[in-house]
């Protein structure tokens, strides 16, 4: 599995290995399984496929962790999550839909995109407090209308 055969569902694997592994320290089978509401069959074949596949180092009966191979590709698909995320709550999208929304988007946004994204959520997270073309756009979200010239 090179960086243009990962499937969508393997970066979704190994990102929740690695999730959870920030998290806790350690990731289970149960772990994964109870987040994707898989049967922990399942699990086990992708994490067994995943081992000898070099993406992770797996016990039966005990856990799982990401090699290094394993953490570089769920670190990028979390750093695009988190971008898309961010990106959308700026946007006003409520943050459940956001989170949804960016697990989706994440495998399929060109690198160069997800660049420029990144730029721009940063911009707008280092920028002054509550920026008057960011009110402008709320203000437009909700009215449909941009506000008037003298309305701050």
């Amino acid at each position: 599995m090179n960086k243009k055969t990962v499937t969508q569902s393997a970066e979704d694997y190994l990102e929740i290995i690695y999730r959870l592994e920030k998290k806790k320290g350690f990731v289970r089978t149960s772990d994964i399984s109870s987040f994707f509401g898989h049967k922990p069959s399942s699990v086990t074949g992708m994490l067994q496929k995943f081992d000898k596949q070099g993406y992770v180092n797996y016990e039966k009966y005990g856990g799982v962790t990401l090699t290094r191979k394993g953490k570089r590709i769920a670190k990028k698909v979390s750093e695009r999550h988190e971008t898309l995320s961010s990106f959308l709550k700026i946007l006003g999208v409520d943050e459940g839909i956001a989170e949804e929304d960016a697990c989706r988007i994440e495998h399929s946004v060109h690198k160069e995109t997800m660049e420029r994204l990144r730029k721009f959520v940063g911009f707008v997270q280092n920028a002054p407090k509550n920026p008057k073309w960011l009110r402008h756009f709320e203000y437009f979200i909700k009215t449909g209308k941009h506000p008037k010239m003298n309305e701050k």
